[in-house]
């Protein structure tokens, strides 16, 4: 057998292209906050993590353009060696207060930073404990580590109790989503933590999908319940709000020093690059600035909640500006994303491994710009083609 065989084998994508239903690799040749352009027509973006609809903000991207000028376009080393810019030190410092925490730790991507916090951490001796909707990047820094993996059924906290219970030895690490990626739901830290308390772990969430949406200012999951000094390390990245590329951890300046001498996706990647970290610190001012976009962004959500509830789609447990329409076969998702797509929205047809077997979807998610108009129209088209496919 050829190492080559199963890729050779592998046709199901050429399958869904002939027939006109395939939703991957779009491009886009031009965007908007709320819109992008494909194939020289716009439409409706309600498939971004852009949720306070930064990405041209008029700040952002003079910020952008200034740190280019300064820095060049790129570091062209890694922070531990060459490539550590004032500005790195700068969003550093900026997010440990932001945060509530010691310290923070900047990588070059959201996804390294799960692979370098958790592989680092969690060693032989340990054991981490994983949500089983947790995204890919926690999945695959565990596997990187050294420890024992233990994975509950998602949200079982009774679950997580029991195994706790069994541990015989060693350290041991929590982890899960702060608000999960494909549901919307929030996880339920209060419980996490008062479990924390009673098996004293390391408590970590990923907050990719919580800050700048989450908290009185945005802060997370954590500041949410009120429970920020309870949380051991935040997680998060900034290519969902902060309208960036890049990632960091958030905790104690012990264990932050220790990650930034370990962690081997820091240690042995270039780092960010001068224009996206500019555009985190000039979202951070805007997020300050403006704290009326997460209201805006709040009154969206409840709005297209209510909305697909109203025409009798079900959006699972979402508590967020992610609102899953659950679709069910894939057949039907691929039917109902290029339906809408021709009319001018743009959403995500997610299906498995991504989500279980038989719990297709369309992944929506909102942008505090979002006009009146435009959520009408999504509301308008929805309802039109749930009807014609029988799925309301």
């Amino acid at each position: 057998m050829h190492l080559f065989d199963k890729c050779r084998a592998f046709t199901r994508h050429n399958e869904v292209k002939a027939e006109g239903l395939y939703p991957y690799f779009l491009p886009v040749s031009g965007s908007t906050d709320t819109e992008v352009v494909i194939n020289g027509k716009k439409k409706i973006m309600i498939g971004s993590n852009n949720y306070l609809g930064l990405t041209h903000h008029p700040h952002v991207v003079e910020s952008a353009k200034r740190a280019t000028d300064r820095y060049g376009s790129g570091c062209t080393g890694s922070r531990f060696l060459n490539g550590n810019l004032d500005l790195h030190l700068e969003l550093e410092e900026r997010l440990a207060r932001f945060i509530g925490t010691e310290a923070a730790l900047v990588f070059s991507t959201g996804y390294q930073t799960n692979l370098g916090v958790i592989s680092t951490l969690v060693g032989r001796q340990d054991t981490v404990y994983l949500d089983k909707l947790n995204h890919a990047c926690i999945v695959d820094g565990a596997r990187l580590s050294f420890g024992t993996v233990q994975r509950f059924n998602h949200n079982d906290l009774d679950a997580l109790e029991a195994m706790l219970r069994s541990q015989e030895s060693g350290g041991a690490m929590v982890i899960v989503d702060g608000v999960f990626s494909m549901e919307g739901e929030i996880a339920d830290v209060p419980r996490l933590v008062a479990l924390r308390e009673e098996f004293d772990f390391a408590l970590a969430l990923d907050d990719a999908h919580s800050i700048g949406v989450l908290g009185h200012t945005g802060a997370g999951t954590a500041e949410h319940f009120g429970l920020t000094h309870k949380v051991d390390l935040t997680i998060g990245t900034f290519s969902k709000s902060f309208a960036s590329i890049g990632g960091f951890v958030a905790g104690p300046r012990t264990v932050i020093d220790y990650l930034q001498h370990h962690a081997r996706s820091l240690i042995f990647s270039a780092s960010m690059p001068p224009s996206a970290v500019a555009t985190v610190l000039a979202a951070m001012d805007v997020m300050e600035a403006e704290p009326e976009r997460r209201d805006r962004l709040w009154a969206i959500t409840k709005r297209m909640i209510e909305g697909f509830h109203d025409m009798g789609f079900e959006t699972g447990k979402t508590e967020t500006p992610i609102v899953p329409v659950m679709i069910g076969p894939m057949e039907e998702a691929f039917l109902m994303w290029k339906e809408l797509f021709e009319r001018g929205i743009y959403t995500n047809a997610v299906l498995p491994p991504a989500v279980p077997e038989g719990s297709c979807r369309l992944r929506t998610s909102y942008i505090a710009t979002h006009t009146d108009d435009q959520l009408d129209y999504v509301l308008e088209q929805f309802a039109e083609v749930g009807k014609k496919l029988a799925l309301v």
